[in-house]
């Protein structure tokens, strides 16, 4: 039609979606896999207190997305800083599927022998057990063995950590979300494991997802879901992401040449 032109001019401009955001009043921390890293999580505490330190008053939480086990020479150590560190401040911790692996070994010989095959010999070792003791062990050993080794209160620590968090238009979660469920509906399996159905999912979700699980070589963030796991024990790059209003951007602390460097950078605002 030959006013269809004319008619475009004055048709309203399609609005944009607001932006997500935390609650007002709030500030994030959300840091990605640690996987042993106690070197790089150290360091990662002091950025983040420096930075929070360094801006307005706020009611701060940090949260660890899971799997600070395993992998990692320190697992052990990254335990206890995590549990000190609770003692300071709102610390909220996760249960990844490494941490749940970790759990019920202590009840399964079974899941012990698979828990072995996936960083939980480095988990086992950095509680002190020496390596040749530990070589020296038959399934059946090791698995009594661990009852005495890993300290009860360790182990409630662990038992404590929450399956997912909400904080606004914002869900913390250690792997994904069932992106065909209703968040009510979720299962836990999907929180602590699911991976490519959640990854190749294109359409909306009920909350942006911030999540670990799987390793990406930089902050994946595709707007509905942000991906943190940037490899620590591999690539030597642990990553926070901080979130306050609708802003985002990075805190890393990143490992090179037996040096730890603290990285920022501005994310751009939510999509």
């Amino acid at each position: 039609m030959i006013f269809e032109p004319l008619l475009k001019l004055f048709r309203p401009a399609a609005s944009k979606a607001a932006p997500s955001r935390v609650p007002d009043g709030e500030r994030y921390y959300v840091i990605g896999d640690i996987h042993g890293r106690l070197d790089l999580f150290d360091a990662l505490i002091g950025a983040i207190e420096a930075d929070d330190a360094s801006l307005g008053a706020a009611d701060t939480t940090v949260v660890l997305l899971g799997d600070l086990v395993d992998r990692g020479a320190e697992s052990a150590g990254v335990l206890q800083r995590a549990r000190e560190w609770q003692g300071q401040r709102k610390i909220r911790i996760l249960i990844g599927n490494h941490e749940e692996m970790f759990l019920q070994s202590f009840e399964d010989k079974e899941v012990l022998r698979h828990f072995l095959k996936h960083g939980g010999r480095e988990t086992i070792l950095s509680f002190g057990l020496p390596k040749k003791q530990f070589n020296s062990l038959s399934i059946d050993q090791l698995f009594e063995t661990l009852q005495t080794l890993v300290p009860t209160k360790i182990r409630q620590f662990l038992a404590a950590s929450e399956d997912m968090i909400v904080a606004g238009d914002y869900l913390f979660v250690h792997a994904g979300i069932d992106p065909t469920l209703p968040l009510d509906q979720q299962r836990r399996s999907d929180y602590l494991w699911i991976r490519e159905r959640f990854l190749r999912h294109s359409g909306p979700l009920p909350k942006v997802v911030v999540h670990g699980h799987t390793i990406f070589d930089e902050v994946e963030d595709r707007g509905t879901r942000i991906g943190i796991d940037t490899g620590a024990f591999r690539t030597g790059i642990l990553t926070a992401l901080v979130l306050e209003g609708s802003d985002r951007r990075t805190i890393q602390a990143v490992a090179k040449r037996d040096k730890i460097k603290i990285k920022s950078a501005n994310k751009e605002g939510s999509r």
